[in-house]
């Protein structure tokens, strides 16, 4: 793990890391990112907020060495008031589970350079009718991601929001022992509820 340039949380050629219940809003540059080879990661239960650029996974679109990138997004909540990268992929693979999003502005889930993206069990509301679309692949208007394999699995969408799948099914890249059973799009919230930093004192258990 890395500090500096801006990041609230920064991965360099980590692997095997786990971040969990952090509260992250308003940071000079992204929220978190993983990146440079990175892989074996797990963000779960933590809250972003009032925030733009919140999730990175994978440098840039020339760093290859990110196609061996695993990450599992689970059980977040992300909202209110942000817009972007929830997270944005490049290269590798996202496992996108039973997270609450409440709404964004441009889009919720991103990616460029052939990611493949498993999204499954979470409730995505959105903002507007304008800022309906879940995913985007990038660059915008290029031919580029119709062949991706991006696909939704018992999503919940509210308020119009859409996932535009592409390429064939995708399943969880896990062994047997990282497996993890889903629960339903319906549960979300309720399982979202106590997402971010936890309240602890010496008077009372977390």
């Amino acid at each position: 793990m890395d500090v500096g340039d801006g990041d609230a949380i920064r991965l360099l050629s980590s692997s095997k890391v786990w971040i969990d219940h952090n509260t992250l809003s308003r940071c000079e540059d992204g929220l978190l990112d993983v990146t440079l080879g990175s892989t074996d990661v797990t963000v779960s239960n933590n809250w972003f907020h009032d925030h733009d650029k919140v999730m990175l996974l994978g440098h840039d679109d020339q760093h290859v060495a990110d196609r061996r990138m695993r990450v599992t997004v689970a059980f977040n909540r992300f909202g209110p008031n942000v817009n972007q990268r929830m997270p944005r992929i490049r290269h590798g693979y996202a496992h996108v589970v039973n997270n609450f999003y409440d709404g964004w502005r441009e889009y919720a889930i991103g990616g460029s350079m052939g990611p493949t993206v498993k999204s499954q069990g979470n409730l995505f509301i959105a903002s507007t009718a304008e800022s309906a679309n879940v995913t985007r692949r990038m660059p915008v208007g290029h031919a580029a991601g119709k062949d991706w394999h991006w696909h939704s699995s018992g999503d919940s969408f509210e308020n119009g929001a859409v996932f535009k799948q592409t390429g064939s099914k995708v399943r969880p890249n896990y062994n047997k022992h990282q497996a993890f059973p889903a629960v339903s799009a319906s549960e979300v919230r309720s399982l979202t509820k106590d997402a971010g930093a936890l309240r602890c004192s010496a008077r009372a258990a977390c």
